[in-house]
């Protein structure tokens, strides 16, 4: 058993108990070696778990939902110096991860990464229970985020193709919108509950979608443009005019920023796949880090395309627009109609990004499942021996429903408080990425000395690039934490804080009165 060597060793302590009844695949024997007998469908190629993390953080859906807070908040400059600075420092996270990754393959990913590399100290299962949450909650909040970002788009789409703001069209009210966003999600619960051979071919559909959609998008919109930006306002304009009061240049530049890194975001659904995925030790890291580069280059390409076709920011943010301040979408329909009278091309356009957008969640709430089912088979979530039940076609099918039920409970706050609602999907990037990070500094600090790494691994650069991931981390997390707008009232505050503090406490004060008499950490279900 040479793989032995690579870093699994048996949660059960026996590796003649961890292997027995293996079939022979040797994914399965490396499972059963973490302590975990084969449940669901291993029939992921490299190809399709890529695909699955590509169509998460997927570019056309994070920058054309977030493209005005970046026209906002520095302009071109900051979205095209932005975007490389966030993506680089992302890919140290992606790697970061990834090497773990080789070393653990397991849907678990993130809290089982945490538990092994402090099993030497003893508090395995306190890093588990911390890393767990932060990860599936914020996994939730990216779900809810998503899908909820699509109903509103589905609402702009609607008031453009009824004659604009300014021609009387329809604007849909909070409560459409919220029903818009339950049907959306319904729909991917369904999606989710078939047969992991048809979600990977919806997985594969979804990547090419996106990167087809990129290119047209970044082509088509320019191109029919009557105006198009000088290549000077593109890379050397910087916005100042925020209407937030901010004056700071580097303030403003570090508020842009947040488009980029929201983008950027759900790789680790790679990892969360890999019981499903062949050469799992290899494939899952494979597909962490070809989805962040891929992701890195093709958005880059995004931005520069429809920065082009930007020329009045202050109109294009302006709510009087026909498309009611939606940034993104002024610019198709300005596109379209400036050339041809008419802006149904650049409606269409919106529907390619609409396609992109309900992939991107179809694919978040696969990933959610994964980590509920893995989650409540160690026992750690409330009622877990439902969710972690999987059906005829190896599907966790419990865990899909309950995921879409909890992303559709964390978006009624919009019904009464947007600014609410904003603070709970602000730990979408936070949330998610403190649960990044955490392995990652135990992998750097307490484990350095006894991590044993799988086939893919960093060498003597793993620890490096462990602090510079971790050290990322810490900073966005301050920075998307200042307030965006001043003078600071309770309507402009930036609640991120609050509400990943909430999320931290809850998560700490559970542990502490109830969850650290019980919760163990990872536990074997071999049998025997």
């Amino acid at each position: 058993m040479e793989e032995a060597g690579h870093g699994y060793s048996p949660l059960a302590g026996d590796d003649e108990a961890a292997i027995r009844g293996a079939t022979g695949d040797v994914d399965d024997v490396k499972l059963r070696l973490l302590g975990y007998k084969p449940q669901l469908k291993r029939d992921l190629s490299v190809v399709s778990n890529f695909a699955v993390s590509f169509s998460i953080v997927s570019v056309v859906t994070g920058v054309t939902t977030l493209f005005g807070t970046g026209l906002q908040f520095g302009g071109p400059a900051t979205m095209v110096y932005g975007w490389p600075v966030a993506g680089a420092f992302t890919l140290a996270v992606g790697l970061a991860m990834a090497e773990i990754c080789s070393a653990y393959p397991t849907s678990g990913g993130l809290y089982f990464w945490s538990a092994r590399l402090c099993a030497h100290r003893r508090w395995g299962p306190f890093a588990a229970w911390l890393t767990g949450w932060f990860n599936i909650v914020g996994q939730w909040a990216v779900t809810t985020s998503v899908d909820y970002s699509l109903a509103q788009l589905i609402q702009v789409i609607i008031l453009l193709g009824t004659g604009g703001k300014n021609g009387g069209g329809y604007l849909a009210s909070k409560y459409v919108v919220i029903a818009f966003h339950a049907a959306i999600l319904l729909s991917h619960a369904v999606i989710n509950s078939l047969p992991i051979t048809v979600l990977s071919f919806f997985g594969q559909f979804a990547a090419a979608w996106n990167m087809l959609g990129v290119f047209v998008l970044m082509i088509a919109v320019p191109a029919v443009a009557t105006e198009r930006a000088s290549a000077k306002f593109i890379f050397t304009h910087f916005n100042t005019d925020n209407g937030a009061g901010i004056r700071s240049n580097l303030y403003i530049f570090v508020l842009g920023l947040l488009m980029s890194q929201y983008t950027l975001t759900g790789y680790d659904a790679s990892a969360h796949m890999t019981e499903e995925t062949k050469n799992a030790d290899k494939n899952g890291p494979i597909g962490i880090i070809s989805a962040i580069g891929i992701s890195i280059v093709v958005g880059w390409g995004y931005i520069l395309g429809i920065t082009f076709a930007v020329k009045d920011i202050s109109y294009l943010l302006s709510p009087d627009n026909d498309a009611g301040g939606y940034a993104i979408a002024e610019v198709f329909y300005l596109a379209f109609k400036s050339r041809y009278g008419s802006g149904a091309g650049g409606i269409a356009c919106l529907g390619i990004v609409a396609v992109a957008i309900y992939f991107c969640g179809m694919s978040s709430v696969t990933s959610n499942s994964r980590m509920a089912y893995a989650f409540s088979r160690d026992g750690a979530m409330p009622f877990s021996s439902v969710w972690h039940k999987v059906n005829k076609q190896e599907v966790p099918i419990n865990a899909v429903w309950l995921s879409v039920s909890v992303a559709l409970c964390m978006a009624l706050p919009s019904l009464g408080s947007l600014v609410a609602f904003q603070a709970m999907v602000s730990i979408a990037t936070i949330g998610l990425y403190i649960s990044y990070a955490l392995p990652i500094l135990f992998r750097v600090t307490l484990a350095r000395k006894h991590f044993s790494p799988g086939p893919f691994n960093l060498g003597r650069c793993g620890v490096l690039v462990g602090w510079v991931a971790v050290l990322w981390v810490a900073t966005i997390t301050v920075l998307f934490s200042l307030p965006v707008t001043y003078p600071v009232t309770k309507d402009t505050l930036n609640y991120t804080p609050v509400a990943v503090g909430g999320l931290f406490f809850l998560v700490l004060s559970s542990w502490v009165l109830s969850a650290r008499h019980w919760f163990k950490g990872p536990v074997t279900n071999l049998d025997g």
